[in-house]
């Protein structure tokens, strides 16, 4: 009795913290004495908006590098960064469901002020590193289908802002069935594309012969790094921990227990289809360009270009083209409220939406249009692949205290993880570290 009156206290937000994304806190019924179908449909939405962040034109970028570069080689990769992501978004939606706070409000009432702040600035340098990549892959989507210049439909990205304002006055549920149907959309398109390159069932297996190859081949660790920052998004961890509490389950340890499991069966489904994405992305290019001796192939315009002549169809690079617009407009949605949340967590700061949106892309598409103007389309697609090893080191700020926090009986009370997952946790952070330390380690060695 004593640890549920302990998770009863601790799970509810001090009087003076604001609820997570207030406007639909809570919006969404649950009823726990329906079929297990009609609950999972109750709670099925929060995995899929954090599933975006999985398969956003970041990871296009990496898989095509790597798949071209090493062939199926770092698809070991791809499946073990997607476990960590299912492993550590499972960790996010307990937090959120345990406390009623998310990870940013955690963070912000259990570190010093200063520590806090400094938090805050590195997820705010994440979010605006995973903005570029939305910014590039959608200008790169537009150019590619309609021919609008680089730098137009950079600026043109702005508007989506309104895109997502539009969905959130119709109800939270509405964002998410238009984010279901895209991902829907991005997987049909790559599923047929695979089809039409018909890699050999062996050669998909042989990806899994050599995982230690990345720490032996420093230019394959810079690419597995990067597929792992594009695939464990930071700024996903803050966003998952707030918008699983949009659902209306009951405020006591029975119910909180109901949604955890719920919501953990909700993000892994919708992260193995993002497994599937990202693992069809880089097969492809392997398929394609590595298999043909186009190791160069390093840029989505690039890959674009050679699909048609190398299957012999243009549907293959009109459904590569139509996906990535998909994906351009469907990463929008995680980096609009992931900012409202980190900046409404961290500071107790709240700008109007439309505000908030607008000045995140705006830090992104300046410089996007700067390095397209000097360096072209080339050092576009190269400032790609940089944001998602970007994206990479800020991971360690924000998986140590999602870890921390979900272990801790004073932050969790009953529903703290158990010690076998908790260390399994803590082995995953720390092969993070040790990741990333490799990876500066081998940039300032100059190798």
């Amino acid at each position: 009795m004593g640890d549920q009156e302990e998770c009863a206290r601790d799970a509810s937000p001090a009087p003076e913290e604001r609820l997570s994304l207030a406007e639909v806190h809570g919006s969404v019924p649950v009823h726990r004495h329906h079929s297990m179908f009609r609950q999972l449909l109750t709670f099925a939405g929060p995995g899929c908006l954090v599933s975006v962040g999985y398969m956003d034109p970041g990871n296009w970028a990496t898989c095509i590098a790597g798949g071209s570069k090493f062939g199926y080689t770092l698809l070991s990769v791809v499946f073990l960064s997607n476990l960590m992501a299912m492993l550590l978004q499972a960790l996010s939606a307990r937090l959120g469901i345990a406390t009623g706070r998310d990870l940013a409000q955690a963070c912000r009432a259990e570190y010093p002020r200063p520590v806090g702040y400094a938090l805050w600035v590195l997820c705010e340098l994440a979010i605006i590193a995973c903005d570029i990549a939305e910014v590039i892959g959608t200008a790169l989507a537009l150019k590619l289908l309609f021919g609008v210049p680089i730098v137009a439909g950079t600026i043109l990205t702005v508007l989506d802002a309104f895109l997502v304002l539009g969905l959130m006055r119709k109800g939270f549920r509405w964002l998410e069935a238009f984010i279901t149907a895209l991902i829907v959309l991005i997987a049909a398109c790559f599923a047929v594309q695979l089809a039409m390159a018909s890699p050999q069932i062996g050669d998909l297996f042989s990806g899994f012969r050599d995982p230690g190859g990345p720490l032996r081949n420093p230019e394959m660790l810079y690419i597995a790094i990067g597929i792992l920052g594009a695939t464990v998004m930071p700024h996903n961890l803050y966003l998952h921990s707030a918008i699983v509490q949009t659902r209306a389950f009951e405020r006591n340890p029975e119910g909180r227990s109901h949604a955890i499991r719920w919501a953990t069966l909700d993000s892994t489904l919708s992260l193995g289809l993002a497994l599937f994405v990202n693992a069809a992305i880089l097969a492809l290019a392997a398929a394609v360009f590595h298999t043909s001796g186009r190791t160069d192939v390093v840029e989505i315009e690039q890959a674009y270009e050679l699909l048609t002549p190398m299957l012999g169809s243009a549907l293959a690079a009109g459904l590569f083209g139509v996906a990535l617009l998909a994906s351009g407009l469907n990463s929008t949605v995680t980096g609009t409220l992931a900012g409202q949340i980190v900046m409404e967590g961290f500071l107790h700061l709240r700008l109007k939406p439309w505000a908030r949106r607008l000045l995140t892309r705006g830090l992104a598409v300046i410089p996007v249009v700067i390095v397209a103007v000097l360096f072209g389309e080339r050092g576009t697609g190269r400032l790609l692949v940089l944001s998602q090893v970007v994206l990479s080191m800020q991971l360690p700020f924000a998986v140590i205290p999602l870890v921390q926090f979900v272990s801790s009986r004073k932050v969790m009370g009953s529903l703290r993880i158990s010690r076998a997952l908790a260390v399994l946790a803590w082995l995953v952070v720390a092969l993070i570290v040790v990741l990333n330390l490799l990876l500066l380690k081998d940039v300032f060695l100059g190798s």
